[in-house]
């Protein structure tokens, strides 16, 4: 049976009235201006078709069906904190650390899917380029993008000098995928200067530099047989989300890794005109300590990142 339920800012709204027995306390309190809270106690009323306040000259006052149904509102609210409370002490917190831009372009879109299916954890998501201290950050799973110690890289790959962590004692450490760089452009700005198709094309716009990533451009310049170092000019950008970021405005042409492009929801809207996608000199990982690694939330975690990171 459908329940005939008032709305529930409006309820709040008078609960919080009613108890103060003042619009522009309630107003502080829910953080909302004195006439919201006018508006949403008049739209109480028209719904119960009842008076719930007597409006005086300075103050206003419970009508007597009014303190009935504060009474009432105030018990259910009281329920609905009480389990509200209860639910969030049983949660069980994981503390996940991730790369920025990954974060913001890749990471962000798939959390709601996971906090659905598993409401018994409760994640604190932070991100961060620096490299990971478990024990002083009390971070349970990071990602992070680099090199493994001990690990023989391409010196011509395109270089990534991140530390992933500040010691590798007690860390485990599992590949999530590979970091493979290429050009991509807007398709506005493909359709402003024609054809994008050759690296000749490339000497005609812009290049977008991202300056935590210096090497890109160099490296895929290399790899494709060139000695080009720049474009008609150079924009030069903090991190990578924002080279991607000026790419999607037709600022210029950005070269970044595939993961960071390949799922938006707004891909669509960019242009990769060249097959070419250079691996570098390092990969992206998750990482978590020692003795977290018998943790149930850090495997589920850990493996439900592993599933998505498919086909990437």
């Amino acid at each position: 049976m459908k329940r005939r339920l008032p709305p529930l800012l409006a309820l709040r709204a008078f609960e919080a009235a009613g108890r103060h027995l003042s619009f522009s306390k309630a107003a502080d309190e829910l953080n909302v201006t004195q006439g919201a809270i006018s508006r949403q106690v008049k739209l109480l009323e028209e719904f119960l078709h009842a008076r719930l306040f007597r409006r005086l000259t300075r103050q206003v006052e419970l009508t007597s069906f009014g303190q009935d149904y504060l009474a009432a509102a105030t018990s259910a609210l009281d329920v609905i904190e009480r389990a509200t409370a209860r639910s969030l002490s049983e949660a069980r917190v994981l503390s996940v650390s991730v790369l920025p831009t990954i974060g913001a372009l890749w990471l962000m879109q798939r959390l709601t899917a996971f906090m659905i299916g598993h409401p018994e954890i409760r994640l604190q998501v932070s991100s961060s380029l620096e490299p990971v201290n478990f024990k002083r950050d009390g971070i349970d799973v990071a990602m992070r993008v680099g090199k493994l110690p001990g690990n023989a890289y391409d010196a011509l790959a395109p270089q990534i000098d991140f530390r992933m962590t500040e010691s590798w004692d007690d860390v485990i450490v599992s590949p999530l995928w590979e970091d493979r760089i290429t050009p991509v452009l807007s398709r506005r700005l493909a359709d402003r200067v024609g054809p994008v198709a050759t690296l000749a094309d490339l000497k005609r716009l812009p290049l977008i530099h991202n300056l935590r990533r210096p090497d890109c451009w160099p490296a895929w310049f290399r790899a494709s047989g060139s000695d080009m170092a720049d474009g008609a000019g150079r924009i030069d950008v903090g991190h990578s989300f924002m080279a991607v970021m000026a790419a999607r405005e037709g600022t210029g042409v950005a070269c970044v890794p595939t993961v960071e492009i390949e799922n938006l929801e707004w891909r669509d809207e960019l242009l990769r005109p060249f097959e070419l996608q250079v691996p570098s000199a390092g990969a992206y990982y998750i990482l978590y300590p020692k003795d977290r690694a018998g943790s149930k939330d850090v495997k589920l975690f850990a493996g439900w990142l592993v599933d998505q990171c498919d086909g990437v």
